[in-house]
């Protein structure tokens, strides 16, 4: 067990991504249950629908469980941030937004602090106020993204030798070997969110798993680069409709209204892919089944401890050829 998994009392170092307003209790509570750290998105919902789903989530598992709070997204932070010590959620991830005013509140409070950073300058920030570790997202992730777009295997070393607190990485992990590799990289694990909607406890649209396993290593696309806003999606009818939008000169105004959540909820719950879209992170690419969230974390960690076997054994034979 390393730093990670004893701030968050898991088993496992692996967080579950936010996934704004198409977060739901039925995945949170499985990735929990399988001794991972499941994440409520708060996105833009209210107050009383975070609630709702807290208590959903309680019902279905006594483990620890995250809230995530994309602060420039949601207009209700102040409220959720109460709702969560309220129901002495376990910890709390901040996004999208500087942490610093909420920092102090959760601390004094005994709710643990994640932040989710694209720099070395976000980190250390972290740091000082307080977090209890950093998430390190590169710009292989899912959804709204950095417009710095740096990868995420630059960005995780220079993390790793910037602050003191854990460090886990986000974005192009779905796998055990991908695990492994960010902890040689000097993370103490990794948040995934692609990889949890192909799997058999996440309840949307069956079509948006199909497109997820078919996708390639080309399959996604960056939308929102002309209007600052970076968003990585998979590949459809609808994304190709923004892009040309883009290029006849769309407006941050008009990008907005186009990209909102209920866009979103079109494409990810209902099956739209005409009038809705898909978050997607590169990683969709080797996506070839849909496990249980059980058999995923555990084959995701037998994968990752036969990968560091591996390097293991080439260690020793090396030193036996010098």
């Amino acid at each position: 067990m390393n730093r990670l998994c004893e701030i968050l009392n898991i088993e496992v170092p692996i967080i579950q991504g936010g996934m704004g307003n198409i977060s739901n209790a039925q995945l949170t509570a499985a990735i929990s249950e399988a001794g991972a750290l499941g994440t409520i998105g708060a996105g833009t919902r209210s107050p009383e629908e975070v609630e709702r789903i807290i208590l959903e989530t309680k019902e279905r598992t006594e483990r620890p469980f995250a809230v995530n709070i994309a602060l420039s997204v949601s207009g209700h932070a102040k409220g959720i941030a109460e709702l969560i010590v309220k129901h002495k959620v376990h910890a709390v991830s901040l996004s999208a937004g500087n942490p610093a005013a909420f920092a102090p509140y959760f601390k004094e409070h005994g709710v643990k602090v994640l932040s989710v950073t694209a720099s070395v300058k976000q980190a250390r920030k972290a740091e000082a106020i307080g977090a209890d570790a950093v998430i390190g997202e590169g710009y292989e992730a899912a959804g709204l993204n950095s417009p710095f777009e740096t990868t995420t295997l630059t960005l995780i070393p220079q993390l790793a030798d910037a602050v003191g607190i854990p460090v886990a990485a986000a974005g192009g992990i779905g796998d055990g070997r991908a695990l492994a590799a960010m902890l040689a990289l000097g993370a103490e694990g990794v948040q995934m969110g692609t990889r949890f909607i192909a799997t058999k406890e996440a309840p949307f649209s069956p079509l948006y798993k199909e497109r997820i396993l078919e996708a390639d290593d080309e399959g996604t696309m960056i939308i929102g680069r002309s209007v600052g806003r970076v968003r990585r999606v998979l590949k459809n009818p609808y994304t190709g409709l923004i892009i040309e939008r883009e290029r006849e000169g769309m407006t941050l105004e008009e990008y907005n209204k186009q990209t909102n959540e209920d866009f979103h909820i079109a494409g990810a719950i209902h099956g739209n892919e005409q009038e809705g879209y898909w978050n997607s992170g590169q990683i969709a690419g080797l996506i070839k089944e849909v496990p249980s969230v059980k058999d995923l974390i555990l084959g995701m960690k037998q994968e990752m401890e036969e990968t560091i076997g591996r390097l293991g054994v080439y260690r020793a034979q090396s030193t036996r050829i010098e």
